[in-house]
Formats: C-alpha cells, structure tokens, sequence
C-alpha cells in the first residue's frame, strides 16, 4: 500500500517530521529553564502560553490556507519556528521567555493547519485513515525524537546550541517545504481582507464532533506535557524525554498493526478503543512509583494515540467540504489547543512541584477521557454524521 502514495505526500511527512522535533526538542528542559530564570512557579504557563498563540492563529491560518494556499500558510509557520528558536538563548528574565512562547506558538497555529488540508487533498477517502496513520507517524516520531533527545544533547552540549540544534532542523523542514506542490487549485493573490476574520472562519460547524472529542482527550497531552518532565526527575530518569521515547515507539507499532482500522469499523468505534486506552494510561501514569510501571504507562498511552490521532485527522476530513477544508483543519486543531492549555493550566491548580500532588492531576486527564467515552457513544446512539 506504501507505494501508492505519491512523493507530495512522502515530502509532506518528512518536513512535518523535522518540524515536530523542532519545537518538541526543547520541551523536556523548558521546566528547568525558567527556573533557572526565577520562575519555577509558572511551569503551566511554558504549554498554555504557546497554546493560546496557536489557538488565536488557527482561524488566520484555515482561511489563509483556504484562500492563498496551504504550502504558504506552512512556510510561515517554518518561518517563525526558526526565528523564536534563535532568540530563546537571549531570554533574559521570566517575561521574556514566556513572550518568546507566546509567539513561537503561531508557528503550531500555521504549520500543521496547511499541511493537514494539503494531506487531505492528496488521500482518497477510501485511504483516508491508512494514509493519515502513516502521516500521523511521521508527526509522532518528530514529538518522539525531539523530546527524547533533547535532554541528551542539552546534557552534552548545554541549552544554547540545543536552542540552535532546533533552529536548524526547523530550516531543514522549511527546504523540504520547497520540493511540495501546491494542492489548492482556485488560489487567490493574499490581501488584507483575507485578514478579516469572521465567525464562520473560525468554526467549521460539521465538525463539531471530532472537535468536541479533540477536545476531551487533549486535555491529558497538556498534563503530560508539564508533569512528565518533573516526574521522570522524581523516578530517578536522567532524561527527562525517557516518557516519550517509550510512547513513540509504542505509537508506531499500534499505527503500524491498526492504519486501516477507523476504514473497517468507523472512526467513533475506533476514537471509544483509543479513549478507553487513554483512560488506563492516564491512571497508571499518575500512580507509577517506578521506571517499570511509568515505562508500562508509557507504552499503554502510546497505543491510545497510535490508534486514535490518525483517526481524528480522517474523521475531520470526512465531515469537511472540500472548500472548507483548511477551515474545519483550524477548528481541530483549535479543539487540540483548547484542550492542551485547559490540560496544562489545570496544572497550576492541581500540582505544587512535589511527587505526591501528581496522580490527581493525572486524574483530571482520566476524567475528561471518560466524558469523550460518553460523547462518543451518544453521538454513535444518536447521530447519522459520516463515519
């Protein structure tokens, strides 16, 4: 089947590959260095902050990629992926850096918005899942490699070339960009009204549902995302990036074994297998004592996203019109934000920087998978939307 799949799509996967690890290379030392910047109290803030830039982009950026074209919306994400990277080793106080989040979070806003409504051009709706399991892999290695390996090159090289390390592998995505055409047929000349943004730029109505299940469940990667670093700490991990390193390998082997699954059964049959996966890992997660039972969590929050990320980009296509599908690509990915601040802001109030303040705030992850169980199975019940 691999070989079906044209080199548009395999030079897509590659540059979203390098992009991920970009911005995710130093996520596990973000924790470290604003404490070391006096501002130990504002952890949760290093997820929302970069989540809410990229929530207001995603409306920018859907239209954008609706009306110029999904490749530009992708450079300029690329653009500003590099930029902030070169300027996080000048951070010179707490607000600075937590500015420089703040902006480096339009790049996720833009990048990943052009290039889910370009993949969706190419797949076939019969290929759909496949097709969005491989790309998902590729995105998944990214946050994998990046995070696995950022405390290593942090603790051979130190912060400042891991900041540039980033800077570079975002540029090598941004050259890879040169070699994908455009999808986008009826393109338009950018102007400033494109700017202008109103309601039904923001919000694509159809896809309501994999956005409201978006939602639920990514508010446990916005809890992972502050509280795994600090945790792997408190078990004696050296490398603050061992969780993700697991949970990519784990992630690939279920995409590998399931790809076509949401094609067989339906994505909301296959969204309930990964959201009751979701639940288990986010339990075990928050009660490991050891690197035995956190390794096992790992691996058990890998299969929930091996089976169910792929399948959220096919269910968001499939309820998008093809003129819309850059729009209805912002509102998910505006789902995926509002969940991973609501995630790592719930953290400011649930955790107090010590082992035994974590498992509740892992609970509160478990409890909004739960809810996207319930949704999931009243919108099978209940509902006659595409499947």
């Amino acid at each position: 089947m691999l070989v079906s799949y044209s080199r548009n799509f395999w030079f897509m996967s590659l540059s979203m590959f390098l992009f991920m690890t970009s911005f995710n290379l130093i996520l596990p030392e973000l924790n470290n260095f604003i404490t070391a910047l006096g501002g130990e109290e504002q952890k949760g803030l290093v997820i929302s902050l970069f989540t809410i830039s990229a929530g207001i982009s995603r409306p920018f950026s859907g239209k954008l990629s609706d009306k110029i074209g999904r490749k530009k919306v992708m450079v300029i994400g690329v653009l500003v992926c590099f930029l902030t990277s070169i300027l996080y080793p000048l951070s010179f106080s707490v607000w600075f850096f937590l500015l420089l989040r703040f902006f480096h979070g339009f790049s996720a806003g833009f990048t990943p918005t052009g290039a889910t409504a370009l993949i969706t051009d190419i797949l076939p709706e019969s290929q759909r899942g496949r097709g969005m399991g491989i790309w998902g892999t590729f995105i998944s290695l990214g946050i994998g490699v990046g995070q696995y390996l950022g405390s290593y090159i942090n603790s051979v090289l130190g912060m400042d070339q891991l900041f540039m390390i980033a800077a570079v592998t975002a540029a090598l995505s941004g050259i890879l960009l040169a070699y994908v055409q455009e999808t986008l047929i009826l393109k338009e000349k950018f102007k400033i009204t494109h700017l202008r943004i109103r309601w039904n730029d923001v919000f694509e109505p159809t896809v309501l549902p994999s956005a409201m299940v978006m939602f639920l469940s990514a508010t446990c990667s916005g809890i992972i995302f502050v509280l795994t670093p600090d945790m792997s700490a408190y078990l004696g991990i050296q490398n603050k990036g061992w969780f993700f390193g697991i949970y990519v390998i784990s992630t690939i082997i279920i995409r590998l074994m399931t790809s076509s699954l949401s094609d067989r059964i339906g994505r909301r049959k296959t969204l309930i297998i990964g959201m009751i996966f979701l639940i288990v890992s986010m339990i075990m997660i928050g009660y490991s004592k050891d690197i035995v039972s956190y390794t096992i969590a790992a691996i058990i929050f890998g299969i929930a996203t091996g089976i169910s990320s792929p399948t959220f980009f096919a269910w968001t296509a499939d309820l998008s019109a093809p003129d819309r599908r850059g729009v209805g690509a912002g509102t998910m990915f505006i789902a995926l934000e509002l969940g991973i601040m609501f995630g790592s802001a719930s953290t400011l109030l649930t955790y107090e920087n010590d082992l035994d303040s974590i498992p509740i705030g892992f609970l509160v992850g478990a409890g909004t998978a739960f809810l996207a169980v319930i949704y999931l199975i009243w919108h099978l019940m209940r509902r006659h939307s595409h499947t």
